[in-house]
């Protein structure tokens, strides 16, 4: 045996076979970088739609996530969420509400009647009630990953950035908070106490409460030391985060709610801004690019053929309810109604937080969820590319984009 073979059959029993979620991750951010790299060198649309793209690719192809989600697909999605409700939450400053109630009223007019409209619309189509009662809340939120990724992409400023980031994190609140009401409704409609269900409604709220104020504590703690604008710093909030919503999955209570009510917790307990590096460093940017992948592959051909028209009249109720709503009650709310408008085509979007509630009533309530399945992934899959496209479309109409820069000339070569 020669050296050369000795050396060999060493290394051999050194290495180590990644696992499959290892490769799954890097392939995703692979795939996912180069796509938005190649949409952004290319076109002027956002990186998000190349994300975006690599998904819907690897779904056309049969090697989407399955649903509901688990394993490295579920923990990427709720660290990536959850880091971005975070933020979200802590941008919002709840005293907006009361110095502008007409922009309450939107919120939850818009919120309340787009969930009426899609109720009614699936009932035309035969579809029982209890399904479309749980599309129609599914339906409620537009999702905080792809208006946030989108606007700070392109650097937007103004009225409608800081209102859709408003309706955003309030839509999520709603929609969380009547999901987990409707649960309890099933749990006790199928058999069960209605006292003892709602005892367990109550003892989950008042848990993600108590994490949420947890973390929040936490954070307000590290930036009393620290500078958490700094990419070193951040990486201990990334932590904090990232700790809190693995234990929120771990007892039980909402990774959406929770890191969303911590964001809410520091932004209105105290005066200092909250201004983080853009989404907690690379890692937490690393993590928003692999869930646009994720919400992009989360669907199939049969899903679509499924989903058919029902998940298309969902999207037309949906949308028209939201734009009657924010538009009419744009002057209440001190909004131009092209502010309005622009505001409702930012709501548009479906994506990764309506996909991580199904996933949770997959798997707490499948016989509810079996009907909303196709439904829902149907229409995400559809908004799934023209969702960021919207948004950048209505921040346009808003005047908060800024100019686009210059291409500079080629240098043309000068004859000696």
């Amino acid at each position: 045996m020669t050296a050369l073979d000795s050396g060999a059959r060493v290394w051999a029993g050194l290495a180590v076979t990644p696992s499959s979620e290892l490769m799954f991750i890097v392939g995703v951010l692979l795939a996912g970088a180069l796509a938005g790299e190649f949409i952004a060198a290319t076109t002027r649309l956002p990186r998000v739609v190349g994300y975006t793209l690599a998904g819907c690719f690897a779904a056309a192809f049969g090697h989407g996530v399955a649903m509901p989600l688990s394993g490295a697909a579920q923990t990427v999605t709720d660290l990536a969420l959850g880091l971005l409700l975070f933020e979200i939450g802590s941008r919002v400053h709840l005293r907006w509400l009361k110095r502008n109630p007409g922009l309450a009223a939107t919120s939850l007019a818009e919120a309340l009647l787009s969930a009426v409209a899609v109720a009614i619309v699936l009932r035309l189509f035969d579809v029982s009630w209890q399904t479309a009662v749980a599309c129609a809340i599914l339906a409620m939120p537009a999702p905080a990953a792809v208006s946030g990724r989108v606007a700070l992409e392109l650097g937007a400023e103004g009225q409608v950035t800081q209102r859709a980031t408003l309706l955003t994190a309030l839509n999520t609140l709603y929609a969380v908070v009547a999901l987990t009401l409707m649960r309890t409704w099933w749990a006790a409609d199928d058999g069960g106490s209605l006292p003892q269900a709602l005892a367990g409604l109550a003892i989950s709220l008042l848990t993600t409460l108590g994490v949420a104020a947890l973390l929040a504590g936490a954070t307000y703690l590290a930036a009393r030391r620290l500078d958490l604008r700094n990419e070193s710093a951040a990486l201990l909030l990334f932590g904090l985060v990232a700790f809190a919503i693995v234990a929120a999955r771990s007892i039980g209570v909402s990774t959406l709610l929770m890191p969303l009510l911590a964001g809410l917790l520091l932004s209105n307990t105290s005066e200092r801004p909250w201004v983080w590096p853009r989404h907690f460093g690379t890692s937490g940017g690393a993590l928003v690019l692999m869930l646009f992948v994720i919400a992009g592959s989360a669907w199939t051909p049969k899903i679509l053929v499924a989903g058919g028209f029902a998940a298309l009249a969902l999207l037309a109720a949906r949308f028209l309810a939201k734009t009657a709503v924010i538009v009419a009650l744009a002057p209440m709310a001190k909004a131009s109604w092209r502010q309005g408008l622009a505001l409702s085509i930012a709501m548009t979007p479906l994506s990764a937080t309506a996909l991580v509630m199904l996933s949770e009533l997959m798997r707490a309530e499948p016989e509810l969820a079996a009907g909303a399945v196709p439904i829902i992934l149907a229409s995400i899959a559809v908004l799934e590319l023209i969702g960021p496209i919207a948004v950048q479309f209505a921040l346009r109409l808003a005047g908060e984009l800024p100019p686009a820069p210059k291409r500079a000339p080629r240098n043309k070569e000068t004859k000696s």
